[in-house]
């Protein structure tokens, strides 16, 4: 199976071990906290899962503007994105050397990690913007990720940390939230060699469904992971609960058994675009896959980045031998009615705009909350029926 990133084994550092973690709990109790930001408390919980292998922890001030920059820590680690536990406030912890992390996301506040602070550091507002910059290529405080960043704090608490939970991911999502150990595992199970990663925060109509399948033969390999975001979203994108029904629903009617595996992880949306595509590359090397679907505007949000951004970024600045997992680059899918199947579009030289069925975001949800399915061809009806549902009970609600 392929290598993680940067080590010959996983380094998650969730406490496995149930008395140690124990022991831990309890001290964890005595020491002094700070609740922690959504995105700082995803990052730990990555760490936890092993995605994020090899770091052991939140980087400091000079790592993260040496990745933001340049795209590699301080010791030379090939990295796309800062893995930052950035504060507003630090006077509960200023001067303490072992702290306890606490969970935004779950009532109560639970500790979430315990620390060992190496540095408390304080950001120039120009170091944070930079670093805004060079993640997302904009400074634009409308882009969902940019806004979620510059209001995060100013000061970075860098430092080794030991997990002591998933946060709330395992409780609301059982069935589909895996570590990236867990995943290797149920890959060895099912025997396959050669495995293509499929990312998602939405559900997948059949543009999706057939871009995996296309990318499973042309690959040769023995099966797709759908691997969906369970975090935190920008306003109005679908939920994770709605988006796995959906999801599941499509697999158990469309694919073959043994050829997909629904899984997911426990982080927040960046839409930062080709930074983040080549972070997903990474985590995915890390769970075991050979393979990334990299599509148009992977990532993205609004029209903040090129359409083929996040393709090119790994020809541009990914260097030789950075990455063992490899893209597959996909293209706007659509079906043709002149071939009456899901083609790419830049594989169909010979069809005019008015060949494909295509529908616009807009459109799709103005019908779905109407009660109206759309076409066959662009959804699955089962999908549908479900995305119908949840936007009538929305729209109700209103």
């Amino acid at each position: 199976m392929i290598k993680p990133h940067g080590a010959d084994t996983l380094k998650p550092l969730y406490v496995a071990d149930a008395a140690a973690r124990a022991a831990l709990a309890a001290e964890a109790e005595t020491l002094p906290s700070v609740v922690v930001s959504s995105a700082a408390a995803g990052n730990a919980v990555m760490l936890a899962a092993g995605y994020f292998t090899p770091l052991n922890g939140y980087m400091n001030l000079a790592d993260s503007l040496a990745v933001a920059e340049k795209l590699h820590t301080t010791d030379g680690l090939f990295w796309p994105v800062p893995i930052v536990n950035m504060l507003k406030d630090v006077s509960a912890i200023q001067g303490a050397s072992r702290i306890a992390l606490r969970d935004p996301n779950v009532e109560g506040n639970p500790v979430l990690a315990v620390m060992d602070v190496t540095a408390i550091e304080e950001a120039s507002e120009q170091q944070v913007r930079l670093m805004a910059e060079k993640i997302f290529g904009t400074l634009d405080e409308k882009h969902p990720g940019v806004s979620v960043f510059l209001g995060a704090g100013r000061f970075l608490v860098s430092g080794p940390i030991q997990v002591l939970n998933y946060s709330y991911f395992p409780q609301e999502f059982p069935d589909t939230f895996r570590t990236a150990q867990q995943i290797r595992d149920e890959i060895a199970e099912r025997g396959w060699k050669k495995v293509v990663a499929f990312q998602t925060r939405n559900p997948m109509h059949r543009a999706h469904e057939e871009l995996c399948r296309m990318a499973q033969e042309r690959l040769g390999a023995d099966g797709i992971v759908i691997h969906m975001l369970l975090g935190k979203l920008k306003e109005g994108d679908i939920p994770a609960d709605v988006r796995d029904a959906c999801i599941r629903k499509m697999v158990e009617l469309y694919f073959p058994p043994n050829t997909v595996m629904i899984t997911g992880y426990g982080f927040d949306m960046l839409y930062a675009g080709p930074r983040e595509a080549v972070l997903h590359a990474i985590f995915r090397q890390n769970m075991g896959a050979n393979y990334l679907i990299v599509g148009r505007d992977h990532a993205g949000v609004g029209d903040y980045y090129g359409p083929f951004d996040a393709q090119t970024i790994f020809d541009e600045h990914v260097p030789a031998g950075a990455l063992q997992i490899e893209i597959f680059r996909a293209d706007n899918t659509a079906y043709s009615k002149k071939l009456n199947c899901v083609v790419m579009m830049r594989e169909a030289p010979d069809h005019t705009p008015d060949d494909f069925i295509t529908l616009s975001g807009t459109k799709v949800r103005q019908m779905l909350g109407q009660g109206i399915a759309p076409p066959p061809e662009f959804s699955r009806p089962e999908v549908a029926k479900i995305l119908m549902d949840y936007y009538q009970v929305l729209d109700a609600g209103k």
